[in-house]
C-alpha cells in the first residue's frame, strides 16, 4: 500500500471516530437538556404558584380524585398510566382557597385507595377548605370509593354513591413477597450486612411481624377516628363494619357510610339548587392537550430512579401501608 494510501486511511479512521465521539457528546448533551428542560417543566406545573384558568364568574369546581391515590412522580403530568395527579390536585384546592369565584367543591371519586401518606393528606387539605372558605364540598362516588377513596370522601359536607358504587373497605394493607425459599431453590444466596436485627425484613421473623402489625394497627385506628368523626359515629360503630370488607352503594346508604344514592347528573343538580350556582369547572381540557403533546417525550427520556424504585415496589409490593382495596385476583 502506498504511503499516501496509508494516509489517507488513518485520517479516514481519526475522522470517523471523531466523528462518532462527537454524535456520542452531542446526544448526551441533548438528552441532559432535554431532562432539565422538562424537570423544569414539570416543578413550575406543580409548583405553589401554579395558575389555573377557572371562570371570571361564580362556579363549583369539579375535584377528580380518579385512580390510585399515590405520589406524583416526576414524569406524572405527562404520563398516561398516571391517572391522580396528587401534587396537582393539592395545588388546585390550595387555588380554589383564595379563588373569590369559588362557591363550593364536588369531589368525583373513583379510586381503590391508595397509600396511607397521599390519602390522609388529601384529607386533611379538604378539611383545610371546608375551614377556611366555609364552602361546602360534596362527592360523587363513581365505580370505586374504597379505602383510601372512601378516606379523602369524609372531608365532605354530603356523600352520595350510585347504587352500584364499591365502596367501604375501611382498612390497611401492607404486603410484599419472602423469596427465600426460592432463592434456596434457585441457589441464590441473599446477603444483607445490616447495623441491627430489625433493619432487614426480607426473611420476616415474629418479633418483625409484630413490628410492622403496630404500624397497621395505629394507621386502622387513624382510618377509624377520621370515620367516626365524618359519619358522626362512634368508633365502636365504625370499628363494627371496618373490617376491610367492601360495600355496594344500596349496603352503604343502609350502614350509614353514605347520605344518598343518585346519579351524577342529579347530583350536579341538586348542589347548583342548593348554592344557586349553574356552571362546573373542572380541570380537564388544557392539561389533556397539553399531556398529549408530551406524550412521546416520555418515551425518550430514561425514568427518574425514584420512579423507577417506586415501580419496582408497586411491582413487588414492598411493604409500604396502604390504604387500598385489593380487587380480587
Amino acid at each position: 500500500m502506498k504511503k499516501k494510501q496509508v494516509i489517507g486511511l488513518v485520517a479516514a479512521v481519526v475522522l470517523f471516530i471523531a466523528v462518532g465521539v462527537s454524535s456520542v457528546l452531542t446526544n448526551m448533551m441533548a438528552k441532559q437538556v432535554s431532562e432539565n428542560m422538562l424537570a423544569e417543566s414539570v416543578n413550575a406545573l406543580v409548583s405553589e404558584d401554579i395558575g389555573f384558568d377557572t371562570p371570571d364568574y361564580d362556579y363549583i369546581a369539579i375535584v377528580d380524585v380518579v385512580g390510585t391515590i399515590e405520589e406524583q412522580y416526576e414524569a406524572g403530568l405527562f404520563d398516561d398510566e398516571q391517572s391522580y395527579q396528587h401534587l396537582t390536585t393539592m395545588n388546585y384546592v390550595n387555588y380554589l382557597m383564595d379563588d373569590p369565584y369559588n362557591r363550593g367543591i364536588l369531589l368525583y371519586v373513583d379510586s381503590p385507595g391508595g397509600t396511607v401518606y397521599e390519602s390522609e393528606e388529601l384529607y386533611l387539605k379538604l378539611q383545610e377548605y371546608r375551614d377556611y372558605t366555609g364552602n361546602p364540598v360534596w362527592v360523587y362516588m363513581s365505580h370505586y370509593a374504597a379505602s383510601g377513596g372512601y378516606m379523602v370522601s369524609m372531608a365532605s359536607d354530603y356523600i352520595f354513591a350510585n347504587p352500584n358504587t364499591t365502596t367501604g373497605s375501611i382498612g390497611v394493607i401492607m404486603s410484599g413477597y419472602d423469596l427465600t425459599g426460592l432463592y434456596e431453590k434457585l441457589g441464590i444466596r441473599y446477603v444483607s450486612i445490616t447495623s441491627g436485627e430489625n433493619k432487614d425484613s426480607s426473611s420476616l421473623t415474629d418479633e418483625q411481624i409484630a413490628i410492622y402489625q403496630s404500624q397497621v394497627d395505629e394507621c386502622y385506628s387513624r382510618f377509624v377516628e377520621i370515620v367516626a368523626d365524618g359519619r358522626n359515629m362512634s368508633e365502636d360503630e365504625v370499628i363494627a363494619l371496618a373490617d376491610g370488607r367492601t360495600y355496594t352503594g344500596k349496603q352503604a346508604l343502609n350502614l350509614g357510610l353514605v347520605d344518598e344514592l343518585a346519579s351524577l347528573e342529579d347530583v350536579q343538580y341538586m348542589m347548583s339548587d342548593e348554592l344557586g350556582v349553574y356552571d362546573y369547572y373542572e380541570l380537564t381540557s388544557e392539561d389533556n392537550i397539553f399531556a398529549s403533546l408530551f406524550l412521546k417525550v416520555k418515551e425518550v427520556i430514561p425514568k427518574s430512579e425514584a420512579q423507577v424504585l417506586k415501580e419496582t415496589a408497586a411491582e413487588m409490593e414492598s411493604g409500604v401501608l396502604m390504604y387500598y382495596a385489593k380487587p380480587l385476583q
